[in-house]
């Protein structure tokens, strides 16, 4: 028989492991909570008009479709795979044209109702104008869930993930931006972790960028192509924006943007020159100004705000200011967290003049940061802190009256199950790295104490309960 496994791109999670990756979410949802926002919570699947073409064609590629239920196939008949499409049965998704691709998500639309969500801002969309007469505006709502894209797996990217969001809707206001940054700062704090950098940029600066060089209709290739920067380079940008359609003529006249350099008041007055000429350009470096500057009259802990011009994260809907967290330096890794402004984002239900502004943590990336820089903390993964050993029913009822007092008191105990073997007992308690067990014998109950062993040094003493809760919490 062959041993079973899991879909690629998903992963189990030992006990350790859970332990780890909910010590990151109480620091989140902590600070989630001290910052005013709610929490909730939406169904793992949507319709899938609900998701599909809200995240641009790319990401409508990684979106999970569910096929179906039922006799749906046995009660339709003629639901055959198009003329047209027979060809790609032998074809890579890369040879597919955009008339086969139309024909595919017809035929896709006809088995396929639903999707598993791709991230949570969306279904968070869906979820105030479906409830926008019981919520009270500005609406503050954190999400701690799991979502799925159809992916490459490789390292700090899978196919199913959490993500921590936390979202402002119903306020135009840049105070809600200079909070969601002392937002990620105060987690990363809490969580040890020194020079995470939080890269901020603004849409309508891009905006104006793309307008000044007079390639306002090749924003996205413009964007796309700046982006990549950092991992190929100023000839490989340079390369890919040519190809795209853009004029040299016009990526000259934003050669500085490829050597930006200085501080954050340095930067915007740069970009202040650049964009003199364009409306859009000159309120978001206005944008960045407010927030940047407030940011650091009110200080952060161990976090380093910087201004990225390159930074461009889904353009589809972000409309203002842009955040992307960067792991320490010395961690080689993506991003740990982003988001940014959305000013119309409900309107695709709708629900029209609805600003928002949202930001998520990347937890399994965090998890893969602390981790390697050693920075959980070793009481994370305690587990049980004593073992009663089980002599039989009359010494296991002695014992339980004792766990149930000791749990009371936040001490983690519990009793062997089984009146098995000294040895044996004692050999999962080694296992199971507890470092105590107690021994409870007929002498034991008739002078109503209990043998305490130290397991790491053998040592062994005869206390009563309070000495026991003593010795057991180091009062």
């Amino acid at each position: 028989m062959a041993k079973p496994g899991i879909p690629k791109g998903t992963r189990d999670f030992s006990p350790s492991e859970v332990a780890k990756r909910q010590y990151i979410i109480s620091a989140i949802k902590h600070h989630f909570e001290l910052f005013g926002f709610q929490p909730i919570e939406t169904p793992s699947f949507e319709n899938s008009d609900t998701l599909m073409g809200k995240y641009g064609e790319e990401g409508d590629r990684l979106i999970f479709k569910i096929l179906n239920s039922g006799n749906y196939f046995y009660d339709k008949k003629g639901i055959e795979l198009p003329q047209s499409l027979e060809e790609l049965k032998a074809n890579s998704a890369e040879n597919i044209t955009t008339e086969q691709l139309i024909e595919l998500n017809k035929f896709t639309a006809k088995i396929s109702e639903k999707a598993l969500r791709y991230d949570l801002t969306v279904p968070f969309a869906r979820y105030v104008v479906q409830h926008q007469n019981d919520i009270t505006f500005p609406f503050k709502r954190y999400q701690v869930q799991p979502v799925w894209r159809a992916d490459n797996p490789q390292k700090g990217r899978f196919r199913e993930f959490y993500q921590c969001d936390a979202d402002v809707v119903g306020s135009t206001s840049l105070w809600q931006e200079v909070e969601l940054v002392q937002l990620y700062d105060a987690v990363f704090t809490q969580l040890g972790l020194d020079g995470a950098t939080i890269k901020i940029n603004n849409r309508k600066v891009l905006g104006g960028i793309a307008e000044v060089i007079g390639a306002k209709d090749k924003l996205i290739d413009f964007t796309v192509a700046l982006d990549k920067l950092d991992k190929i380079g100023e000839d490989g940008v340079k390369a890919e924006m040519l190809a795209k359609g853009i004029e040299a003529q016009a990526i000259e006249k934003v050669q500085p943007l490829f050597n930006f350099t200085g501080s954050i008041d340095e930067k915007l007055n740069q970009l202040a020159d650049l964009l003199a000429g364009s409306e859009e350009g000159t309120k978001g470096v206005e944008e960045l100004r407010f927030i940047c500057n407030n940011v650091a009259a009110t200080g952060l802990g161990n976090s380093i705000l910087d201004l990225d011009v390159t930074l461009a994260r889904g353009l589809n809907y972000y409309t203002g200011a842009i955040f992307e967290v960067s792991a320490p330096k010395e961690v080689k890794l993506g991003s740990i967290g982003g988001g940014g402004r959305y000013d119309d984002l409900t309107g695709i239900f709708g629900l029209k003049n609805m600003s928002g502004v949202g930001i998520s943590f990347g937890l399994d990336r965090i998890y893969l940061v602390l981790e390697e820089l050693n920075l959980f903390p070793e009481t994370v993964t305690e587990g049980t802190k004593v073992l009663f050993i089980n002599f039989g029913d009359k010494e296991a009822q002695y014992a339980l009256k004792a766990i149930s007092r000791l749990r009371n008191q936040g001490i983690k105990a519990e009793l062997y199950p089984d009146n098995a073997k000294i040895g044996k007992q004692f050999q999962y308690a080694d296992k199971r790295i507890i470092p105590f067990a107690v021994l409870t014998g007929d002498t034991e109950i008739d002078n109503n104490n209990f043998t305490l062993k130290n397991l790491a040094s053998g040592t062994q003493d005869i206390v009563t309960f309070d000495q026991l809760v003593e010795q057991l919490t180091g009062l």
